[in-house]
């Protein structure tokens, strides 16, 4: 069993929901606290292992280039200063650790890890999607990384939802349950309310064989006129090993204005160096 060594980070999203903000700022650098979007996921991919970062981009993304390069001019008056670099540590990579490849035309999720299929060659590889923020000691990478080297195949991460939450996801069916493991019987898009299998929704990062790359190659657009990753999965249920792993940790859905907000409070609060000035700025509200 190969190792998961890759990460696909499909960065080529618009962010309309974010306008005015993403009008020249691609919305995976809109900061949490301190840090982008991207960096987070990033840091959870070092954390799991992951040796190679896959960025799949589109017009108007060089800030994620510039982000993840070195910064001569800020690094030297830094220096000069006395200033320590350990803020801007965790963006630093050795020369092709980084790979970035454009996504032309925006018409799916599965088109844009299609677009990464020569970089990802004949590898296990996992998917992050960055509006996605997941929070847990160990992170959620390294879990699916773990529960990976027992099972093998394609893992998704599952979290659950209320139920009057699922039509906006896409979900699991159900089968046998080992601990936080699930086996995955089929997967649903967006299912109509009432009609979900489960709550156990997709929430963003995946484990996946690089056959999926070939089902790709020739899938049909589904929902939305887009193709669809979610269909490419549900094609290889049953030909491979396939699992969803429930993940206990927090999920901020950074997609959403709600979400962002959400968490910033949320991590403000874990920041030993602002919390106690938060918390009394909230109290004061």
């Amino acid at each position: 069993m190969k190792p998961v060594r890759k990460a696909v980070f499909p960065v080529g999203g618009l962010g309309t929901r974010f306008l005015p903000a993403t009008k020249a700022i691609p919305k995976e650098m809109l900061p949490v606290v301190d840090k982008p979007l991207i960096q987070y996921a990033v840091e959870e991919a070092r954390e799991a292992g992951i040796e190679q970062m896959i960025f799949v981009t589109g017009r108007g993304k060089s800030a994620i280039e510039d982000h993840f390069d070195i910064a001569h001019e800020l690094e030297t008056t830094m220096n000069d200063r006395g200033k320590s670099l350990a803020a801007i540590e965790g963006t630093r990579f050795r020369p092709g650790d980084v790979t970035y490849v454009r996504q032309q035309e925006p018409i799916g999720l599965g088109h844009a890890i299609w677009c990464a299929r020569h970089i990802v060659g004949d590898e296990p590889f996992a998917i992050f999607l960055p509006d996605e923020l997941m929070v847990g000691e160990p992170g959620c990478m390294k879990q699916m990384v773990e529960a990976y080297r027992q099972t093998g195949g394609n893992i998704v991460c599952g979290y659950e939802v209320p139920d009057d939450q699922t039509h906006n996801y896409g979900v699991v069916d159900p089968g046998a349950e080992d601990g936080p493991l699930v086996e995955v019987k089929g997967l649903v898009e967006k299912p109509p309310q009432g009609t979900a299998p489960s709550n156990l929704m997709i929430p963003g990062r995946y484990i996946l064989q690089p056959e999926v790359m070939r089902v790709l190659e020739n899938q049909e657009r589904g929902a939305g006129n887009e193709i669809q990753l979610t269909d490419a999965m549900a094609q290889m249920i049953g030909d491979q090993p396939f699992h969803a792993y429930r993940f206990g940790g927090r999920r901020f859905d950074c997609g959403s204005k709600t979400g962002f907000i959400s968490a910033n409070i949320a991590l403000a609060l874990d920041h030993e160096d602002v919390a106690s000035d938060v918390r009394a700025f909230i109290d004061g509200l």
